[in-house]
């Protein structure tokens, strides 16, 4: 694969500037490139009051923007886009500007250079005939605003190679995307549907149903969504989804587009929005319209699954990350059963004179959230869900089983490596389920998915293979539960790993209480649990809880095989972490509790901090921790604890207030 370093930006405007900035925030060299500076400089000024209220937000440094900022350099040339490994199209949607600048980049670049178109409405394979060796030719679809939206479609043209999509792909993860690979059609796969909603959504308001409230508000309940169809398309710009409708006619009926779009889009006004609050809804107006707005996605999703344009994980994952929608649309036909889902969309299909798609199954709906892939010797598990942050519930616990298994018992394989994709590695378990469960009491569901769960990360753990886990974000709770099931755990630099289930309520109950013990000894294990501090990568290492700090590109190497894994970290715990576990193993939680400051350990100020720490954490999640660790019994022994701890109020109250700081009864 292509390693890329240098990425070049063609287009300084709204969404130009976004990606170049997401690119630098990176730590990307971009050059970005339009027909005049004045452009440029428009373009990286918005990039600095961009990055400016990103400050403000304390979503990084305000020193950082500097340094962002040397990152992109800006041309007019676009001679000097020689350097580029990739280049981004990002100029107006028209077919023969961008056809014309790939001609004259072609006379420019590399024969090897990724040339990556962003349209949104034209072929990716009619556009690669525009260049020499099209097999360099993808489509990466960024979705508004680019430098905040995590969101990229991969659209591979006819004669991409498998090389360059799978250099897309390790690409995004660098450059802080998740991405979905789509088949080359119009719309792809996001817009094929979503605009569609918006068409049908002016629909029913050209049909004198009902007002533009009303269908905001209904939409916004059904779909879970902050901003009903109008108000998006005031936000977006009502002339993007006219623009976007009229390139997916070519579909059929249900795709025409709405004439009052089309007179909207043409006025250059915005919808009148209405009283969204005081708006009265009665039972027959919800059900016509949600009914038909239903209807419209369930339709067009199952034809953009019977057509094979992407698989239905991908699908879900586009809405609920580029979308923000709260369920995806596989979500949502989960919900309402195959019958409910082929009756919405038939009744689309005989209102607009269209076919009912083919195959409206179940088993089309069905999402692998964990992938496996394989190389020579190599195998890579990789945690796929990050539209939840790759928490572990029931369906991705099977799924990891079935993969690592099947890694596992395949003879070539030597090395598995366990990753995710996303901002975190595995934050943790999914909290709804603990707290669906709890509500309902069915503590037994619980206990039997934590017993599962142990069952899979034993298997890891006594794997005859050589398991290294590369974390690449957020490891939390069961996430590094997992993780110290390996032999070897690699993190990135930018990784923050913690136990937090004391501070909900909780304890550890994947092997967190003995696994750890056996990583870092039992004082550090305490320390960990009982004061569920967040630890960079640095200290991490500092700590001996992790075995070496590795760069993006390194790991790129390890994982291609062209780097050997690096050894385990034996006894490289520091001084002043050796100390920290000394306190912990010498008081117990009791004694923390009531307040340590003198001590023959560390500083009484530090010794202070941590007793306060403490004192915000749930009383008997650490009591029933420490218990656990200092009998040292084994991962079964956290199974015995379960029903007692989640039957208390400590519990059902953190785990239903996560983000939020609550005092604690020790009921």
């Amino acid at each position: 694969m292509k390693k890329i370093q240098t990425v070049g930006v063609v287009g300084a405007g709204t969404m130009g500037a976004a990606i170049a900035q997401k690119f630098a925030q990176q730590g990307f060299k971009v050059i970005l490139a339009d027909r005049e500076m004045k452009y440029i400089t428009k373009g990286i000024a918005s990039i600095r009051e961009m990055l400016e209220q990103g400050a403000a937000r304390r979503l990084f440094r305000p020193e950082q923007i500097d340094i962002f900022i040397a990152n992109i350099k800006g041309t007019a040339d676009l001679n000097e886009l020689k350097q580029c490994d990739l280049i981004v199209e990002a100029i107006y949607e028209n077919f023969n500007a961008k056809s014309e600048l790939f001609k004259k980049l072609d006379t420019i670049v590399s024969k090897d250079t990724i040339l990556a178109t962003n349209t949104s409405s034209f072929s990716v394979s009619e556009l690669a005939k525009s260049v020499s060796y099209p097999e360099r030719f993808i489509g990466l679809h960024y979705f508004y605003h680019a430098a905040k939206n995590r969101l990229v479609e991969i659209i591979p043209g006819k004669e991409t190679s498998d090389e360059v999509y799978k250099a897309l792909q390790f690409f995004s993860v660098r450059s802080g995307k998740d991405a979905i690979k789509t088949a080359d059609v119009f719309g792809f796969a996001v817009n094929r549907f979503f605009v569609p909603w918006l068409n049908e959504a002016v629909r029913i308001l050209e049909e004198k149903t009902c007002s533009i409230s009303q269908i905001d508000k209904i939409c916004m309940k059904i779909f879970s969504i902050g901003m009903g169809p109008f108000a998006l398309m005031n936000a977006t710009g009502v002339p993007i989804a006219y623009h976007a409708q009229k390139t997916l006619e070519v579909f059929g009926n249900a795709y025409k587009t709405c004439e009052l779009l089309k007179k909207q889009a043409e006025s250059g006004k915005e919808w009148e929005l209405g009283d969204l609050e005081n708006t009265k809804i009665d039972s027959e107006i919800m059900k016509i319209v949600s009914e038909r707005m239903k209807g419209i996605v369930f339709f067009v999703c199952s034809q953009i699954l019977s057509e094979n344009i992407c698989t239905a994980v991908e699908l879900n994952r586009g809405a609920r990350i580029g979308l923000r929608w709260r369920k995806g649309p596989v979500d949502l036909m989960q919900k309402e059963g195959e019958e409910e889902v082929t009756r919405l969309a038939k009744n689309i299909a005989t209102y607009y004179g269209e076919q009912v798609p083919k195959d409206i199954k179940t088993e089309k709906w069905n999402m692998e959230y964990v992938t496996l892939t394989k190389s020579e010797n190599r195998a890579i598990v990789t945690m796929s869900r990050p539209e939840d942050m790759n928490a572990l519930n029931e369906t991705v616990m099977k799924q990891l089983d079935n993969k690592f298994t099947e890694a596992e018992n395949d003879k070539k394989i030597d090395t598995i490596f366990i990753t995710g994709t996303g901002k975190a590695f595995v934050a943790g378990a999914d909290i709804r389920f603990f707290v669906k469960n709890i509500r309902a009491k069915t503590l037994d569901n619980i206990v039997n998915f934590t017993a599962f769960g142990q069952h899979v990360f034993e298997k890891i753990d006594k794997s005859k293979k050589n398991v290294v886990a590369v974390i690449n974000g957020l490891v939390l709770g069961g996430g590094l539960e997992l993780a110290l099931c390996a032999d070897v755990i690699l993190t990135t630099p930018s990784v923050i790993a913690a136990f937090p289930e004391t501070g909900i309520g909780i304890y550890p109950g994947l092997g967190g209480t003995q696994r750890t013990v056996r990583r870092i000894g039992k004082g550090l294990s305490k320390f960990m649990i009982y004061t569920g501090q967040m630890l960079n990568s640095k200290k991490a290492l500092q700590m001996g809880l992790i075995d070496a700090v590795v760069t993006y590109d390194k790991i790129f190497d390890i994982l291609s095989g062209k780097e050997i894994v690096p050894n385990r970290n034996e006894n490289k715990t520091t001084k002043e972490w050796k100390a920290i576990g000394n306190f912990f193993d010498n008081f117990t939680v009791e004694e923390l509790l009531n307040g340590v400051s003198e001590n023959d350990y560390i500083a009484k100020e530090n010794a202070e901090k941590f007793s306060k720490k403490i004192k915000y954490k749930a009383p008997i999640a650490l009591k029933t921790a420490e218990k656990l660790i200092d009998e040292a019994a084994g991962c079964k022994s956290e199974l015995d604890k379960l029903k007692m701890i989640f039957s208390t109020e400590d519990a059902i109250l953190g785990l239903s207030s996560i983000g939020k700081r609550m005092s604690f009864k020790g009921k």
